[in-house]
């Protein structure tokens, strides 16, 4: 999850094994906030997996004003491979 030519924002995890930190994503490729991310947990052999919720917030010195500078996502499940 680094940086792309779509731009990056960051994503707050409000629940879960995560609650509490935060990670720097790409935008998809229509340049809206990711509906869903999967994120590798230390071992490899678990994802979890967060869901876009409803926090927004947008950085008022932004040139892209219409684009959010942080989304909330909450907890969904652990996958295990």
């Amino acid at each position: 999850m680094g940086t792309s030519s779509n731009g990056a924002y960051t994503a707050k995890l409000t629940d879960g094994p995560l609650e509490g930190k935060t990670i720097r994503t790409d935008f998809a490729e229509t340049g809206e906030p990711r509906p869903r991310l999967e994120i590798p947990a230390g071992s490899g052999a678990k994802r979890y997996v967060y869901s876009r919720s409803g926090g927004v917030e947008f950085a008022s010195d932004s040139g892209d004003s219409d684009r959010p500078t942080a989304v909330d996502y909450r907890f969904i499940e652990a996958v295990f491979d």
